[in-house]
């Protein structure tokens, strides 16, 4: 039955609980199964419908009658108490796509599988050093920060040499608490200030890297990129780049390792890799809340509800995920799940541009980690292991780990 939406204190305070770990909260099975769509107000913003059900969520993230761009002038919703330029993030069609078109051949499957084989060398190298180093060792340090940095620094002509100075700014990217407003502004336009600076080395000394390709696109066409989308762009694939995946690698070897007997089941078969890495994207709650708040731009129905244009929808991807009527016995890790429609690198034009090449490298981490460490191991009771706070997606400060 349609309902029509109101405007009333009967919205529920969002995030539902402090994110545990990668626990999700069992509150979402309920909501999925009673009300679908539910009224949240989050600490900052104006409040809004929660989508929980994957159908749902699919919809708000790739119909065009919901939109980003609406955002632009609102109190978005949000866990944050700042409000700044997002760039791509903000923008719909057509917009969206011209920038989105300039970089999206750098991250091809078969680009990325070109990137395949020197990812493995350095995964090889770090856990080399990491087993040099000696037991216990941390992941987090060894292996999960660098590999990304070192990827994501190759492919755009990024000097490593500069890693902790961005890795530290970018921070600021994916903090809701973590940094004071005006450190993250400051942190942001560090970022950018150091990008503008590379930029403008690439019009003295053009390279072949995807900033050159980026500046060359600029300039031969200035119709096409203008220079603060040309630096925008770039901090943003610098940071979004590197920092979910240094996240992401020590969640899932987490999640294996507290499974023992899937870690060996992938020591056995290691074939199972990738599809071991669709199953754990899906099963790992990254995203500490939904964030990002599509506008809708005329009445929807959704979920049973009519949601009235203007009003903004958050959708939440891991609850998604978890969707029994998409994932069978949708709570437990199965390695033999066949289909896996999961939404972790979201869904519609603002699909994760680097889905491909966080794959690659969880697949090439796993890889070497099964190869070189078959009886890999947790130095450390999980209940022992802090986990960071104040952030938009979860993951743990450090993982200690024997062999």
């Amino acid at each position: 039955m349609t309902e029509t939406t109101t405007h009333t204190t009967s919205a529920r305070p969002y995030p539902f609980s402090e994110p545990y770990r990668l626990d999700i909260d069992p509150l979402f099975a309920g909501l999925r199964r009673d009300e679908p769509l539910v009224r949240v107000q989050l600490p900052f913003g104006e409040p809004a419908w929660l989508a929980t059900r994957h159908a749902d969520v699919r919809t708000v993230l790739g119909d065009p009658r919901f939109s980003r761009a609406a955002a632009v002038g609102r109190d978005e919703p949000r866990s944050f108490p700042h409000q700044w330029d997002v760039g791509i993030i903000g923008m719909d069609p057509p917009e969206h796509s011209r920038l989105r078109r300039l970089v999206a051949k750098a991250f091809t499957a078969r680009r990325v599988e070109e990137l395949r084989p020197r990812t493995r060398e350095l995964a090889d190298e770090l856990v080399t050093g990491m087993i040099a180093a000696g037991s216990p060792a941390d992941l987090v340090a060894h292996v999960a920060t660098p590999l990304p940095i070192r990827v994501i620094c190759d492919l755009l002509g990024v000097p490593v040499a500069d890693q902790d100075r961005f890795h530290t700014w970018s921070e600021a990217i994916v903090s809701t608490t973590s940094l004071r407003p005006e450190v993250a502004r400051s942190y942001i336009d560090q970022l950018l200030s150091y990008m503008a600076g590379l930029i403008a080395q690439r019009r003295v000394t053009p390279t072949d890297d995807l900033i050159g390709a980026m500046v060359r696109a600029r300039d031969e066409n200035a119709d096409r990129l203008t220079e603060n989308e040309v630096v925008h762009l770039a901090a943003g694939l610098l940071a979004a780049g590197h920092e979910t995946t240094v996240t992401q690698i020590p969640n899932l070897v987490y999640v294996l390792l507290t499974e023992p007997d899937v870690w060996q089941r992938l020591v056995d078969e290691p074939s199972l890799v990738p599809s071991a890495v669709e199953e754990l994207l899906r099963f790992i709650p990254l995203g500490a809340s939904a964030v990002f708040a599509r506008y809708a731009l005329e009445d929807v129905e959704l979920g049973g509800v009519l949601v009235r244009a203007g009003e903004p929808v958050l959708a939440s991807i891991p609850s998604a995920n978890r969707d029994d009527s998409v994932f069978p016995d949708a709570d437990r890790l199965d390695l033999d799940r066949e289909t896996n429609p999961h939404l972790a690198f979201g869904h519609g034009p603002h699909h994760c541009i680097g889905a491909q090449l966080a794959r690659m490298e969880f697949q090439v981490v796993l890889e070497t980690l099964l190869n070189r460490t078959p009886g890999l191991r947790l130095a450390e009771p999980p209940a022992a292991l802090t986990w960071k706070r104040g952030l938009l997606v979860r993951g743990l400060t450090a993982l200690p780990v024997s062999w």
